[in-house]
This record gives C-alpha cells, sequence and structure tokens, in this order.
C-alpha cells in the first residue's frame, strides 16, 4: 500500500507549508510500465531550516532539487512514498524528476489496452490519496493549490484534464529517453483555480468525443472508440442539462470550473468520481446491451450526484476526511432532490432512496463496524475502508430529516451562505453548521449531537390497545436502542393508517409528529378504528427501523402489499418486512411467501429488482438449511411463470429473467435458459444481447450445464473488456475441485487488473456452490494477512471482503475469525472488514434459527 497519512501528520504539514502552485510535465510515450513525470510546486514555511516530506508512490526518482540544492534521492522511501525535505526557506521551489508506474488496480494513473483494437487508455484516481502515484505532491485535500499541466501524448490521443488545453501542438519528430521515435502531440493545460490534490485529472488515449454546450459552459462526453456506437449521448446531456438549471438555481453559484467533461473509463474501480471538470464514471454506464430503467435512473443519479459535488467537495472542501460525509451526503441528498424535482423520475426518486440507499445505510449501520457519520478517521487506511452507507446513505438520510426539521427554503438558503463564505477554502462541519443555523433560527448542536455523533439505527413500533369496537384506546410509538448504542433520538414522523377500499389499501389518516424518548404518545389517533395497516415513518421522513403489528404484516403477506395505490408506502413496507427477516422477527420462509404473494403488484422497476434480489439472498443465506431448496424452487417457479406471462419487451420480462437466472437449478428450468441462449426458445420481446448472453451462460455454468469449452466460445463471439470480465466471473463460476481451486489460485496470485479481480472473485463466491467452497475457508484465513500487507488498498480490500468464508455459515466460522484478530492483531481497516464478515454469519445463524422455528 501507498504510505499511510495520519491526521496528526496531515495537521502539522498543514500548519508548517502553504502550497502556491505545481507545474507538472508528463510524457506518455516511453513505454508501458513507467511515464517520465516532472514537477515544480512552488510553497512556503512558516519559518525557516524546518523540515517536512512530500509524497510520490512507486516511483524511481532520478533527481530532485530543492530550493536549487540537489537532494539525496536515497532518502526517498520507496516503502511509504516519502521525500524528505529538509531546511525549508520561507519561500520554496521544488522540483522532482521521477519515473512512475501505470497501475492496473484502478488506482493513480491506470493503463488499459483495448481487446478489441489494441488501442491503449488512461485514466486517473487519485481518492482518497493517489495523487501521488502520478506527481509528486503533499497529497491531502487542505493544501490546495493551482495546477498547470504538460502532456507529451502519441499524436492519436485525446487528453483531458481538469482544465481546457490552450495548446495542443504535434510535434514533427519526437525521440524519447529511450531512443523511441514516434508521431507525438504536446498538450498545454493552464492553471486551474486552487483545487484540492485528489481532485487533479488526466485521461488519455484515443477517446470517442462527443461535445455541446448549455449555459455557456462547454460539455464533453468521452468513450472507448470501439464503444462509439453505444453511447446514447442525448440521454447523458439531457441529464446533465437539467442537473446545471436545477443547482445553479438552488445553489445561488454558476458552476466555477469553465468546461464539463463526462468520461466513461475503463476498468474503473469505483462508481464515478469527481474530478473538478474532469468527471470520471464507470463504463458499464455506456449500455452496449439493453438495461431496466431502474439502471438508467442509477446512472441519472450518480451523474447528478458527482455534478453537486462541483460546489460540495470542490468547490468547497472539507479539511481531512473526518468530514468526508460533508461530500458524500450532500451529494447524495442533492442528487436525489434533483431528480425528484428537475427530472422525468419526478417523486419516484424518494421511492427509489427509500428502497436502496436506505436500506445500504441501515444494514451498514447494525455492524460492529458502526461509526458516527461524522467518523473519527486517524489516517488514511482508516478513511479507504470508510466509503459506506453509513457516510453516503445514512448521512443522506440525515440530511432529508433535517429538511424535515428546519424546512427546505431554509436550509438551501443556508447552503448558499456556506458556497459564498467558503468559496475555495476548506470546512468543517461546524462551519455547515453555523450555516444552517443562521438561515433556519434552529439551534442544531443537539440535533448533531443525537444524529451526526452517535451510531446505530434507532427501531420504531406501534404500541396500542382497543375496545371491542376495534378503536385505540391508547397509541403510542416506541422507539428502541441497543444497550451498546443507547441513544434514542428525536424523530420528524408521519403515521399513516391504511385501510382495504373496494380492493385497494389506501391511507385514511395522517398524523404528523415529534417521536421523542422511548414512548410517545399519539392522542390524534386515540377514538379511530384500528385500520388494516399502520405504517410508522409514512413517507420517510425520518432515519429509522419501523416494525409492522401482527395485524398489518397479515395484511402484506395475506395480498394487501399488491393493493397500495402509491409507491412510496409500498415500498416502505417491503423495507420493513426485510429489516424483520433480516433481524429473526419474521421468518425467511415468511418474507418468500410476501414476495411471490406481491411481486408482480410491484410498478416501480427499482423497487422490483431490489425486492428480488434480497429474496434470493434471504433463501441462500437466512432459510433454514433444510428449507432452502424448497424456498429456491418456489422463487424459480414463480420467476418463471412471470418471464413467460411479461408484458414482451418490457423491463419486467428482462428483471424476471435476470432473477430467474441466478436461482434456476431444475432440469426443465435450466432447459428453457439453454434454450433462450441457443434459440430454440423465443418470448415474444425478448432480445438475447450480448449482455444477456453471458448472464444466461453464467447460470449454466454455474449449475453444470455449460463448461470452459462453452465459455471460451463465447469469448470469440464477444471478444471485448466486457467479454473478458463476463468469461473471468464464468470460469470462476464452474462447479468442480479443479475450477474452483484454477480460480483460487488466479485470484491469490495478485497478478489480475482491478476490474478482472473482481469478476473473479465474484464467480468463485457462487452461492451455489457453499460445499465446494468449504475449503477455502481456512486458506482464506491463512493468506488474508499476507495479501493486506502486500497488495494495493483497492486489491486488498477486495479480497478480504469478496473471498471472506460467508457462504460457511456456522459458529465455527465467527470463531475462526475472532481467533485471527486475537492471535495475529490486524491493522484497523482490516479488523473492521473481518468483523463485518462475522457479524453477517452471526446474523445469518439467528434468521435461520427463526426460520426453523416458524416451521416447527
Amino acid at each position: 500500500m501507498a504510505g499511510n497519512l495520519t491526521r496528526d501528520e496531515a495537521r502539522e504539514r498543514a500548519r508548517l507549508i502553504s502550497v502556491q502552485s505545481y507545474v507538472v510535465e508528463l510524457d506518455l510515450t516511453e513505454g508501458e510500465e513507467r511515464f517520465e513525470s516532472v514537477t515544480t510546486v512552488r510553497f512556503t514555511s512558516v519559518r525557516a531550516e524546518a523540515e517536512t516530506f512530500i509524497d510520490l508512490a512507486g516511483a524511481k526518482v532520478r533527481k530532485a532539487v530543492l530550493n536549487g540544492v540537489e537532494l539525496d534521492v536515497d532518502a526517498y522511501d520507496l516503502e511509504t512514498g516519502r521525500l524528505p525535505l529538509p531546511n525549508l526557506a520561507e519561500v520554496n521551489e521544488l522540483r522532482v524528476d521521477a519515473d512512475c508506474s501505470y497501475m492496473r488496480t484502478g488506482e493513480g494513473l491506470h493503463r488499459f489496452v483495448d481487446p478489441v483494437d489494441d488501442s491503449v487508455y488512461l485514466h486517473s484516481q487519485f481518492e482518497t490519496a493517489d495523487a501521488h502515484r502520478m506527481y509528486a505532491c503533499f497529497d491531502q485535500p487542505d493544501l490546495k493549490a493551482t495546477f498547470e499541466l504538460t502532456v507529451l501524448a502519441p499524436a492519436a490521443w485525446e487528453v483531458i484534464s481538469n482544465a481546457a488545453p490552450d495548446s495542443s501542438d504535434e510535434l514533427e519528430e519526437h525521440h524519447g529517453r529511450h531512443g523511441t521515435l514516434q508521431a507525438a502531440r504536446r498538450w498545454h493545460f493552464p492553471a486551474t483555480p486552487v483545487i484540492s490534490t485528489y481532485i487533479t485529472a488526466l485521461c488519455a488515449g484515443p477517446y470517442h468525443k462527443v461535445t455541446s454546450e448549455h449555459d455557456g459552459i462547454p460539455l464533453g462526453l468521452y468513450c472507448r472508440a470501439s464503444l462509439a456506437e453505444h453511447l446514447d449521448a442525448d440521454n447523458l446531456f439531457e441529464v446533465t442539462r437539467q442537473g446545471f438549471d436545477f443547482f445553479h438555481r438552488v445553489f445561488g453559484l454558476r458552476y466555477p470550473f469553465g468546461k464539463y467533461d463526462q468520461l466513461f473509463v475503463p476498468e474503473f474501480n469505483a462508481g464515478a468520481m469527481e474530478n473538478a471538470g474532469c468527471v470520471t464514471f464507470l463504463e458499464d454506464y455506456v449500455f452496449r446491451s439493453r438495461v431496466t430503467d431502474a439502471i438508467i435512473e442509477r446512472r441519472a443519479e450518480t451523474i447528478l450526484h458527482e455534478m453537486a459535488h462541483m460546489w460540495f467537495g470542490d468547490l468547497v472542501t472539507m479539511r481531512w476526511w473526518d468530514d468526508l460525509w460533508l461530500n458524500e451526503s450532500f451529494a447524495t441528498y442533492a442528487s436525489v432532490l434533483c431528480q425528484a424535482e428537475a427530472t422525468r423520475w419526478g417523486q419516484g426518486a424518494w421511492t427509489t432512496f427509500a428502497n436502496v440507499e436506505k436500506a445500504w445505510a441501515y444494514r451498514q449501520d447494525q455492524l460492529p463496524s458502526t461509526h458516527p457519520i461524522a467518523a473519527d478517521i486517524v489516517d488514511m487506511h482508516a478513511v479507504e475502508v470508510n466509503f459506506d452507507g453509513i457516510t453516503y446513505a445514512k448521512g443522506a438520510s440525515v440530511l432529508k430529516q433535517l429538511v424535515a426539521y428546519v424546512g427546505l427554503d431554509n436550509f438551501l438558503a443556508g447552503v448558499r451562505d456556506y458556497f459564498n463564505e467558503h468559496a475555495w477554502g476548506n470546512t468543517t462541519l461546524a462551519d455547515l453548521l453555523s450555516a444552517l443555523e443562521r438561515t433556519s433560527g434552529r439551534d442544531l448542536s443537539s440535533w448533531s449531537k443525537e444524529w451526526l455523533e452517535t451510531s446505530w439505527v434507532n427501531t420504531l413500533r406501534p404500541s396500542f390497545t382497543t375496545d371491542a369496537e376495534g378503536r385505540f384506546l391508547e397509541f403510542d410509538v416506541l422507539q428502541e436502542a441497543p444497550a451498546d448504542y443507547p441513544t434514542l433520538r428525536s424523530h420528524r414522523v408521519a403515521i399513516g393508517l391504511y385501510s382495504l377500499r373496494e380492493g385497494a389499501l389506501v391511507r385514511t389518516k395522517r398524523v404528523e409528529l415529534d417521536v421523542v424518548g422511548a414512548r410517545t404518545a399519539v392522542a390524534e389517533l386515540v377514538g379511530e378504528v384500528q385500520p388494516d395497516l399502520i405504517l410508522i415513518n409514512d413517507d420517510d421522513l425520518t432515519y429509522a427501523k419501523v416494525r409492522l403489528d401482527e395485524r398489518s404484516l397479515q395484511t402484506l403477506v395475506d395480498g394487501g402489499i399488491a393493493r397500495f395505490t402509491e409507491s412510496l408506502p409500498r415500498a416502505l413496507s417491503w423495507s420493513a418486512a426485510w429489516d424483520m427477516t433480516r433481524d429473526a422477527e419474521m421468518s425467511t420462509r415468511d418474507y418468500v411467501a410476501l414476495v411471490l404473494s406481491g411481486i408482480e403488484s410491484i410498478k416501480d422497476i427499482t423497487v422490483a429488482q431490489t425486492v428480488l434480489r434480497q429474496a434470493r439472498q434471504a433463501v441462500q443465506q437466512y432459510a433454514d438449511p433444510s428449507w432452502r431448496a424448497e424456498g429456491l424452487a418456489l422463487l424459480a417457479s414463480r420467476l418463471r411463470s412471470l418471464v413467460t406471462d411479461a408484458e414482451p419487451g418490457s423491463d419486467y420480462q428482462l428483471a424476471y429473467l435476470n432473477a430467474l437466472c441466478a436461482v434456476a437449478s431444475s432440469a426443465e428450468d435450466l432447459a428453457f435458459l439453454k434454450g433462450l441462449l441457443d434459440g430454440s426458445t423465443v418470448l415474444d420481446g425478448l432480445t438475447v444481447d450480448a449482455d444477456l448472453r453471458w448472464t444466461l451462460v453464467h447460470a449454466l455454468v454455474s449449475t453444470g450445464v455449460l463448461g470452459e469449452e462453452d465459455v471460451a466460445q463465447e469469448l470469440l463471439r464477444d471478444a471485448t473488456a466486457t467479454g473478458e470480465r463476463s468469461a473471468a466471473l464464468s470460469r470462476a463460476a464452474i462447479p468442480t475441485p479443479e475450477g474452483k481451486a484454477a480460480a483460487w489460485s488466479t485470484i491469490t496470485e495478485g497478478r489480475l487488473s482491478g476490474a478482472l479481480l473482481r469478476s473473479t472473485i465474484l464467480g468463485f463466491m457462487d452461492p451455489r456452490h457453499p460445499d465446494l467452497l468449504e475449503p477455502y475457508a481456512a486458506r482464506y484465513f491463512e493468506e488474508i494477512g499476507g495479501i493486506w500487507k502486500s497488495w494495493t488498498s483497492d486489491s486488498a480490500q477486495n479480497f478480504a471482503n469478496g473471498c471472506y468464508p460467508a457462504l460457511a455459515i456456522s459458529p465455527e466460522t465467527v470463531a475462526r475469525t475472532q481467533d485471527l484478530i486475537s492471535d495475529s492483531q490486524p491493522p484497523q481497516a482490516l479488523r473492521r472488514l473481518l468483523l463485518e464478515g462475522a457479524d453477517g454469519i452471526s446474523r445469518a445463524l439467528r434468521a435461520q434459527a427463526k426460520d426453523a422455528s416458524s416451521a416447527a
């Protein structure tokens, strides 16, 4: 891993120096492994003769000159990535001449060769602290500076950075340091405004480019040339324009970075990255095959999330990674708000938020690694595992709750004041709260303590008695918290009463109130007739798990969940049932029954796909093992009928088929899938395109119907980067001891690119193969320590998470995890991931016991 900068070291370095500018010169014509990087950085020191260090990872330092004095390059520590800088002056100029390494893990400057045409593509990924893999820098967010970039690249390439280039000159003849003669072009990018190192960017290669303009902002879209035909520029530009119009209106400050380029780059190791004016996205968002609208909606949310970062994160930046949530939670909330107010998804965006983001937050917040939203980040290794459901989704949920508390207009007014006061600077949580207090007139200190500085999620449940006529004699909302995290918070909630009327489940009364403490009386409901369903946190105002009373749950299981007339209460009911299943308050077989009866009624494709995914997980991990095969058969049978009965060409037809591929096991179902693959079975409206073919191949390989030769033939048919990843996934899913051994060897050799590593791990850890994976539990615990120490951060996390023996659901796996932690005392970040894995096993054991007891 690169050097592990601590918060104390960062504070001391920021106290000592201020950085004015970087001038970076890169030569990308020198070979496949390394590139030339020359950095000139100008900075001041608060006192002469002080010393500090500059960051530079994985480099060969040829020469370093500080204030005209040549430094001893042998002092550069390759392990920590630090070059000592002794005897500083008050005003300093440092020039570092180095060869840096291209990466294949998605960190730093990533190099990719397109298997379609052998073209080379580069993209950078610097968050959290990987800019110093490309150029020497003081790599922490509060040492902002201007960045001027010169790039020498092959003549046929596009080069894209934070600023628009002011020159691009073809050289008549270029001889590299190694004597290479080739056509080359020198690009120059003028100095940026002051920005943090982690949002600087470089992308280069023969990218396909589409341009437009909106409101005076030049817009660019880029993807690999071999994907050009699939780039749906009109849709992408439409969402981009909607985002700019909305954010300009509500933020009160124009986009600050000139041009706005969005690049879909190969083998990206995240969803997207908010580089100033040069946003990078996962290439999967260029849809070469048909996808459901749920995926298109997710892409739009991602586009708007990164755009919101241009203000919140790039213009105004957290001082240290403790306040990472200020970036991510705000961008998540703002993106959904924009979707709801300015795009075709409308208020349905909040339904997706309730069903996707909040589900992620609730799961993360109940792990042993839970932490406050405003986290305590002591070093870079800690933040690298903190891009989680708390930082993104819980924080956004709490912001939504805050908006309900202070009002949207007051909230946005505070945000505008915050931007105006702190533009181009660095901030902490206190700066944002101060602005919101001024505009709302509310003291937010207690709110901050309750919501931002504590951990875990509260549970809200109804408690009531009724008279002989079924009217409420009393009605209370009970709030619960576990002993280890006893905070009882103040919640702004709505309570909805729903009754069956002419076959529809409709809301007959709504009460909005503040829930405070362990018991809150709801006087307005006394005298009301008990309805068919009571929904605490109706309209999803607060962040809390909710419980359903016995009658409400029975209403849903008996088919009531199919009778809602609105999408949000249906989604909240699904969420409540899922939480109860995960918490062993509802049996898995009852949850599956609910899914089987209600899935066809879901008219929101995102919710439908989420519910189907949760049902599969429930059967594979939470069901009594003796019932698991029956549960999977029930799901498969229902999905098979849904596929054949679905509207031809609809999103639901595709979603049901994808879900069927994940659970099919009977000879009949597998023959159906094989027929779709070879064309002997045809469904009206269904096109078996490249990605769907791979989904079918993977299902048939995983179940032993197809094998290695079939995967090889499919790869010949689809010799693309996506095809290579899909083939890796399918090979690793071959259900034989030899197949698993080969996959494990491929994974642990550590030679795969980040994208191929993720695909191979996913195929290896196939939920259909718990018995085949049994021998690898011990091997995981034997090898994780060495892998964590020797691999890069992203790859090590992929292995630690992806290969944890999550399917070995037994007390022995938990004990083995605890023994490893006790015996080896792993680094805190790895310890966190191990504890999360063990917690998943413990949760599954409790759910399995509940499911078994329900069958008795």
